[in-house]
């Protein structure tokens, strides 16, 4: 696996949500660079050195409610 896709939304209560697609990885932050540091720790540890994905992608998605 040369990459590795997180679909990235807001918190209900604040903050991000992370989950990988393809994988079973999940995380929070309260802030994007918090987000960033958390899943390059999650992608080391999930996978082992050889199958580590390279690149990681983040796919932030947001949500927009406006009066019609």
């Amino acid at each position: 696996m040369t990459d590795i896709h997180f679909v990235v939304e807001d918190a209900p209560e604040g903050g991000y949500l992370a989950r990988a697609i393809g994988a079973d990885i999940f995380t929070e932050a309260d802030d994007l660079n918090t987000l960033r540091a958390q899943l390059r720790d999650a992608v080391r540890c999930h996978f082992d050195p050889v199958e580590r994905p390279g690149l990681i992608h983040l796919h932030i998605t947001r949500e927009e409610v406006i009066a019609a």
